[in-house]
């Protein structure tokens, strides 16, 4: 066996495995597949989390996950699949970030890692054992690559952005609130004196 193939080889098992991974989280949240709560259930978390519109947010993650992840398992538009998995997985680490680093306290480890290995393989290319080897890399070219991962960038900081937004307006106002309530409350223990 020559290095070109244990090279392709590996690549075809981690593109199985993380589009496995991703396809698996994805059905989750658009069907409600494996104790996922499908659309619905995770418009309901996606609101909870700051992200708006919730509806529109669970859809375009779980296509996101769902739809990165099988192509990056059949090895299809691998640059793009891997810009959309790794932009669905951006969010997902923006929820993450405030439990720190590991994963055991609730913190960004996994959906990082996902993120990274997606993007990896989309900057990589899903080698020979792939559709795109199959079809002539028609949608796995350079422009391709660059346009995909920009494109994610752009989107993944503009919905992280706004949910940071909105969650900062939504804290600023629950302070402004408890300031009002704790001045009042001040205000009337100073004049029962």
């Amino acid at each position: 066996m020559t290095t070109l193939n244990r090279r392709d080889l590996g690549l075809l098992a981690l593109r199985l495995g993380t589009g496995a991974v991703l396809v698996a989280h994805g059905t989750q949240k658009l069907l409600g597949w494996f104790g996922g709560g499908g659309v619905d259930g995770t418009a309901k978390a996606m609101e909870a989390m700051g992200f708006h519109p919730p509806r529109e947010s669970a859809i375009a993650a779980g296509l996101g996950e769902t739809g990165g992840g099988v192509l990056l398992a059949l090895g299809l538009a691998t640059p793009a699949a891997g810009a959309a998995a790794a932009g669905a997985m951006a969010g997902a680490v923006s929820v993450h970030a405030p439990a720190g680093f590991f994963a055991q306290s609730g913190g960004f480890e996994y959906p990082a890692f996902l993120g990274f290995t997606a993007a990896a393989i989309g900057v990589a290319g899903a080698g020979r054992y792939s559709l795109d080897h199959a079809t002539g890399h028609v949608v796995d070219r350079p422009w391709v690559v660059a346009t995909a991962f920009l494109g994610s960038a752009l989107a993944a900081a503009a919905v992280v952005g706004r949910r940071a937004q909105a969650r900062s307006e939504a804290a600023h106002g629950e302070n402004g609130k408890n300031g009002e309530n704790g001045q009042d409350g001040q205000d009337r223990e100073g004049s029962t004196d």
